[in-house]
């Protein structure tokens, strides 16, 4: 089963934030996000989609969304 990497982000009155997961539907998962049915972080804002990454696993696409959430530098510069 194929799986995905996003970057999310929404405008907050201290500027743009970005949230990174990872998920096997991005449509159905972005959707939670703005119901307010995702990471508890991710309520009351509304996001868009900036990048997706496709994998062949759940496993490869967990290990590269822990490397995104932990480089501010790719963060920053996909959220401008």
């Amino acid at each position: 089963m194929s799986a995905f990497v996003y970057v999310i982000a929404a405008v907050a009155p201290s500027g743009r934030r970005t949230y990174v997961g990872w998920t096997t539907d991005i449509e159905q998962r972005l959707a939670r996000h703005n119901a307010g049915k995702g990471a508890k972080s991710t309520r009351g804002r509304s996001w868009v989609l900036l990048y997706a990454e496709r994998f062949d696993c759940r496993r490869e696409a967990m290990s590269r969304e822990w490397r995104l959430k932990h480089d501010r530098t790719f963060r920053a510069a996909i959220a401008r």
